[in-house]
Order: structure tokens, then C-alpha cells, then sequence
């Protein structure tokens, strides 16, 4: 190419960037910019760390605690009870089983849980155990139904729900219906508190081994206590009919004095 056609060539492209605001050469041979490196990525400017939001803990004791104790007669702790949903036995039951018997009875009688017949029926004791008891009562008369009030029964258990499989409630679960409890005995009011089996015994004593355990007076609640076979261990156990006839004795003597 005629070096006097680039030269105007050259000043043709000059002329036309100034007209379009180039002030400054920047460099004096052309750049590539296809061969360079990208350039570098900034780090974000630190911030201060984000504290995870705090999640409540709920304490199912606590909650049993409150409820029971907010709870001012037997209707409306029946209600709480009805109504806590911590307990994960729960799920499995068709019904709170809350008490039977006549309130304010001179006894109050605290099983274990429900069994199968329970938590259909809604009631406690009234299966092949709870008939049992029923003979063993009338055995001294006292019954749930009594016509005198001062030879009636008031029952009820540790678990209102029936765990799965009839198992025994585990120390957990022992301890959020422990509230409850010890507000129905105080609603209640007994004279005196059979605890029949070692659910009842764990709960209100601290202690487990019912053949250790039972014929042994001791307190709950500032109240005379007296542990007891549970009936269903007798249908499984016939040879401790005898010591329960012992314990249902003793329970009659303590009555009359």
C-alpha cells in the first residue's frame, strides 16, 4: 500500500475518534485485550457473622408442670391431660384414661397404664386385671361403686395413654405424667395411696423391685402408702395371691383405725 494513502488513512481514523471525545493516547502499539487475564475478582468486604436464630426448648416436664398445676379440680386436670400433646404414647391410644371410681374416696388405688380393654373403654382397670381387683376389693369390701363412701376406691394410673404393646413406660415418659399425678393425688385428697406395680412405685418412690417393695408402708404426699402386686401379675403369679391377701389385710386394719 502507498505509505502517502496511510498516512491520510491514519489521520482520517484520528480526526474521527477526537470528533468522537478521544483526548489522550494510552498506548503507543495496539493492545489485544483477547490475550489477557480476566480480571481478578474482588473479595466481598467482611461483615460480621450472622448468629443462627435461637430455637426454643421445650421442656415436656415443664409443660406438664404448668398445665397441672393451673389445673383448680379433677374436670379441668382430666382436660389437661386430655390436652398435652408431648408425649408421644399418646399417638398410639384411642383414649385418655383418667380415673375411676368415686372422687374423694378415703382410697386411692394408682396402676401402672392402660391395657387393651382400658383404652377402649376409656376407664381404668376394667380388663381380666381389673377384674381382679374388683374381687380383691370386695375381698375386704371396698369397691369403686361402693354405696359407703368411707368403703369406696378412687383409681387411676401413672399413664393416661395405653403404650404400644403394653410395655412398660420408659423413665421419660414416667417423668412428664409425674406432674399430673402428684396434682391429682393432691385434688383427690385420698387418706391413703396404694400403688399397685412398679410403675406407680418408680414414679412416686424413686424406687423399683414391687417384690421388695410391697406390704411396706411408707409416704407419698405426706398421705400413708402402701405398694401392692399389681392384679396382673397375680394372673400370671398365683402363688402371690397370698402375700396381696396379706397387703389387702393390712390395707383393712389401717382403714378401721
Amino acid at each position: 500500500m502507498d505509505s502517502h494513502n496511510t498516512y491520510w488513512q491514519d489521520r482520517a481514523a484520528l480526526e474521527w475518534q477526537v470528533e468522537l471525545g478521544v483526548t489522550d493516547a494510552i498506548l503507543d502499539a495496539p493492545l489485544d485485550r483477547y490475550d489477557l487475564d480476566p480480571a481478578p475478582v474482588k473479595p466481598a468486604p467482611a461483615t460480621e457473622p450472622v448468629a443462627p436464630l435461637a430455637i426454643p426448648v421445650i421442656d415436656p416436664v415443664d409443660v406438664a408442670r404448668a398445665a397441672a398445676d393451673a389445673a383448680v379440680d379433677l374436670p379441668s386436670l382430666a382436660a389437661a391431660v386430655a390436652a398435652y400433646e408431648l408425649c408421644e404414647i399418646k399417638r398410639g391410644a384411642r383414649n385418655a384414661v383418667f380415673a375411676d371410681g368415686q372422687p374423694g374416696a378415703r382410697v386411692m388405688i394408682v396402676g401402672e397404664a392402660p391395657g387393651r380393654e382400658e383404652d377402649r373403654a376409656g376407664r381404668p382397670f376394667v380388663g381380666q386385671a381389673g377384674q381382679m381387683l374388683d374381687r380383691m376389693l370386695a375381698a375386704i369390701d371396698l369397691g369403686r361403686a361402693h354405696g359407703n363412701k368411707d368403703r369406696a376406691v378412687y383409681i387411676t394410673n401413672v399413664m393416661p395413654w395405653r403404650p404400644p404393646s403394653n410395655r412398660t413406660p420408659d423413665a421419660d415418659e414416667i417423668a412428664m405424667m409425674l406432674p399430673f399425678l402428684r396434682r391429682h393425688i393432691a385434688l383427690a385428697d385420698p387418706q391413703i395411696i396404694v400403688l399397685m406395680g412398679n410403675t406407680p412405685c418408680q414414679a412416686l418412690l424413686g424406687q423399683k423391685g414391687i417384690t421388695t417393695l410391697r406390704g411396706k408402708w411408707t409416704e407419698v404426699s405426706g398421705k400413708p402408702c402402701l405398694p401392692m402386686f399389681h392384679p396382673a401379675y397375680l394372673l400370671r403369679n398365683t402363688a402371690a395371691k397370698r402375700e396381696a391377701w396379706t397387703d389387702l389385710l393390712a390395707l383393712n386394719v389401717r382403714l378401721k383405725t
